[in-house]
C-alpha cells in the first residue's frame, strides 16, 4: 500500500469514475485500477462497487476513503509549511471561494497583504457553493475557503467572521423603496428573484420564509447575488439579499434602494479550514487580515445604494 495508491483511491470516491481519474492523471483508466486492486488485497475487502454510471465506494471503501483523506490532508499541510519553512515569506496562500467573492470581501486585504508579503504567491479557486468549497478543500492542498457557514461538516472547522443582515432590493420607483425597513410578511404575494437553489445562502432563506408562514412567487433565479440586483435594478422582480460590507450610503438619485428586513436571521460568513493549528503562518495572516478588513469596514443595513456594487453568493 502506497501514499499514491490511497490518492488514487479517494480521487475516485470522490469522482465515482476510473475513467474520470484516468483523464485527470493523464494515465490508462487500467493503471487506475491497479492502484485499487492492490488496496483490495492488501486490506481483503472489496472497496468499490460497479454502479451503471460508476462506481461507488462500499462500506469498507468509505471507512478507508475518510481515514486516507484526513491522512493525506494533513500530510499536505505538513509539507506545505514545510516548505514555507524553508522559502521564509515566499511561499503561497491557496484559497477557494465564490466567483465574486474576492471583490466585495477582500480586495483592501489582498493589497495590504501584498504589500507587506510580495513574494507570496496568492491562488485563487472558484467554486458554485459553499458545499463544492469544502469538497475542494478536502480533495486539494487548499489552505482557506471562504463560505456561508452552516452546519458542522465532518473534517472541516468553520469561523463566523461577519454576519450580514438581509435587505430587499427594488428599484427607486417601487412602492416599496420610501420604507425605512419591511417585514417578512409583507414579501407574500411579492415576485421574489431566487437566489442560487445549490447555495447555503438560498437554503437559509427559504427556510426563514417557510418558518414565518411566507410563501413567494418566484419566476426568475439566478446564480449569484451580482445578478439578482441587476434584475432588481431592471425591475424584473423584487430580490433579497444580504447586504455587504463597506457597501457605499450615495443618497438618493440611485436607481436601486436597499430596504432592511431585521426580522430575517442574519447571515453568518467566515473562513472554512481542515484544522486551524495546521495552517501555515502566512494563511493564517492573509485569513487574519480579511477578518479585519471586514470588521472595520463593517455592514450598514440602512443604506441607500447606487448600482455596480452587488454581492456574491456561497
Amino acid at each position: 500500500m502506497t501514499l499514491d495508491d490511497l490518492r488514487v483511491f479517494v480521487a475516485v470516491c470522490r469522482a465515482g469514475s476510473l475513467s474520470a481519474v484516468a483523464r485527470e492523471l493523464a494515465c490508462t483508466q487500467s493503471a487506475v485500477s491497479q492502484h485499487v486492486k492492490r488496496l483490495e488485497r492488501e486490506t481483503g475487502m472489496t472497496l468499490l462497487e460497479r454502479q451503471a454510471r460508476g462506481v461507488v465506494p462500499t462500506h469498507a471503501g468509505h471507512v478507508l476513503c475518510d481515514a486516507a483523506a484526513d491522512g493525506i490532508a494533513g500530510l499536505d499541510l505538513a509539507l506545505r509549511r514545510l516548505g514555507d519553512l524553508v522559502s521564509g515569506d515566499s511561499g503561497s496562500v491557496r484559497v477557494t471561494t465564490g466567483g465574486t467573492t474576492v471583490r466585495h470581501f477582500m480586495s483592501e486585504a489582498i493589497v495590504a497583504f501584498r504589500q507587506h508579503y510580495p513574494k507570496v504567491n496568492l491562488e485563487f479557486q472558484t467554486e458554485t457553493s459553499s458545499r463544492s468549497c469544502f469538497d475542494a478543500l478536502v480533495a486539494d492542498s487548499l489552505d482557506l475557503a471562504w463560505v456561508t457557514i452552516g452546519s458542522p461538516v465532518r473534517g472541516i472547522e468553520q469561523r463566523t467572521v461577519v454576519e450580514l443582515p438581509w435587505v430587499l432590493a427594488v428599484r427607486a420607483d417601487d412602492p416599496l423603496a420610501g420604507r425605512t425597513r419591511i417585514g417578512v410578511a409583507d414579501l407574500a404575494g411579492i415576485s421574489l428573484i431566487r437566489l442560487p437553489q445549490n447555495s447555503t445562502s438560498g437554503a437559509r432563506l427559504d427556510a426563514a420564509f417557510a418558518e414565518r408562514g411566507i410563501r413567494s412567487s418566484s419566476d426568475t433565479s439566478v446564480a449569484d447575488w451580482d445578478t439578482a440586483l441587476l434584475l432588481a435594478e431592471l425591475g424584473l422582480g423584487h430580490a433579497v439579499v444580504p447586504a455587504l460590507p463597506g457597501w457605499p450610503v450615495p443618497g438618493n438619485d440611485g436607481p436601486l434602494r436597499l430596504v432592511p428586513l431585521p426580522d430575517l436571521p442574519p447571515l453568518p460568513v467566515g473562513w472554512a479550514v481542515r484544522r486551524w493549528d495546521a495552517l501555515t503562518p502566512l494563511a493564517r495572516i492573509f485569513a487574519d487580515s480579511v477578518a479585519r478588513s471586514c470588521t472595520e469596514k463593517g455592514v450598514d443595513a440602512h443604506c441607500q445604494r447606487q448600482p455596480g456594487s452587488a454581492g456574491t453568493d456561497q
